[in-house]
């Protein structure tokens, strides 16, 4: 009788303070996608700020992409896939800017464009059709697609940046400089 009288009221104890632990819930997939947005645009905003101006010209091989001409792919990108999520398809050709100014310019422009669309990102939205570069598929899923291809873009400008001796903002603070 001790031992059961024992284990119920440790059970009771245990969902007394169970809600202290709910306070971690776990957080919307939206919620993720947001904040992962926002992740990678900070990483990639600061790596344009910290490229000297004529690190944008780089390429460690002649047939590679130049520093600045990832940044251009990305703010292309990002107009592309973020303006057909909100509903009004738009493309935006970079290719031809080449300074730091114009080139930093023409990524703002883009995540101006992504900003609205992330922000009004919602549950009940997320689903919603929205055509992309392969067909329709849902809203969360082209938003998602967006800070993939923002990674793998940024993780070829982070070698760059080492190359040239500059720690990736990604990297900075960690103690894992160089």
């Amino acid at each position: 009788m001790k031992k059961c009288t024992g284990i119920l009221l440790l059970g009771i104890v245990a969902l007394a303070a169970s809600p202290l632990y709910a306070q971690d819930a776990t957080p919307t997939t939206v919620t993720v996608i947001k904040q992962s947005y926002e992740g990678i645009k900070n990483n990639i905003m600061k790596a344009a700020d910290k490229m000297p101006e004529d690190g944008y010209a780089f390429k460690p091989t002649p047939e590679e992409m130049s520093f600045g001409g990832w940044l251009n792919h990305v703010a292309q990108a990002q107009t592309a896939i973020c303006s057909r999520a909100a509903g009004a398809a738009k493309n935006m050709d970079a290719s031809a800017k080449t300074s730091k100014a114009d080139v930093q310019a023409a990524l703002k422009e883009s995540f101006d464009t992504c900003d609205a669309v992330y922000s009004g990102l919602t549950d009940a939205n997320s689903n919603d059709s929205v055509p992309s570069f392969r067909g329709n598929t849902t809203r969360l899923a082209a938003l998602a697609g967006n800070v993939i291809h923002d990674n793998e873009c940024y993780g070829s400008m982070a070698v760059y940046l080492r190359l040239k001796g500059i720690v990736p903002p990604s990297t900075e603070g960690r103690g894992r400089g160089r």
